[in-house]
């Protein structure tokens, strides 16, 4: 197995390959990185360019099946670094509510090219790599009725087997196998 997943990054050309959460994780990391200390030093160009390069980074080590997990997730992450990072530098500095509420507004007003750009870029890099394979897939999956598919079938519960009716004991096992292989 790991002789394979070796094989198939080479191939891909990444030595690590991530999952669509993962992706968005090391989006989020980046994006967060490079919020915080913008906001200490008051240098929103400092999140901005580090919210691209995680863009880039996302797109570059996720796997292609799980591009467009990641392709539509950057303005939510982006929102939900920003809102943090003003979480985490208002807090001890008078109301706390009313200096998230400005600082969320502020900040995403001078970033927003970079979030943009930022978008523009992961699926500049994913289009490429199969993005519209995904796209493809999701849209044959959704006309066909068989999105939940693959974990309907991978469900252990079993729903053949009525419950037992109210009131009466259920017969063990054994004994409804005996009735079962008699009849």
């Amino acid at each position: 197995m790991r002789g394979q997943r070796g094989r198939a990054a080479a191939r891909t050309g990444a030595a690590i390959t991530l999952t669509g959460r993962g992706g968005v994780v090391v989006l989020f990391a980046a994006g967060l990185l490079g919020a915080l200390p913008a906001r200490w030093f008051d240098a929103p160009l400092l999140a901005g360019a580090a919210f691209a390069i995680g863009c880039a980074l996302a797109a570059l080590a996720t796997r292609p099946a799980d591009l467009l997990t990641l392709a539509v997730s950057p303005p939510a992450v982006f929102l939900a670094v920003t809102l943090l990072a003003e979480i985490v530098t208002s807090i001890g500095e008078g109301s706390l509510l009313q200096g998230v509420a400005l600082g969320v507004l502020a900040s995403l007003a001078a970033t927003a090219p970079w979030l943009f750009g930022g978008t523009l870029l992961l699926l500049a890099i994913s289009v490429p790599r199969g993005l519209p394979a995904a796209v493809r897939d999701l849209r044959g999956r959704l006309a066909g009725g068989r999105l939940f598919e693959t974990e309907e079938n991978e469900n252990p519960v079993r729903w053949e087997e009525p419950p037992a009716p109210r009131g009466r004991r259920a017969a063990p096992r054994q004994e409804r196998e005996r009735t079962e292989d008699a009849s």
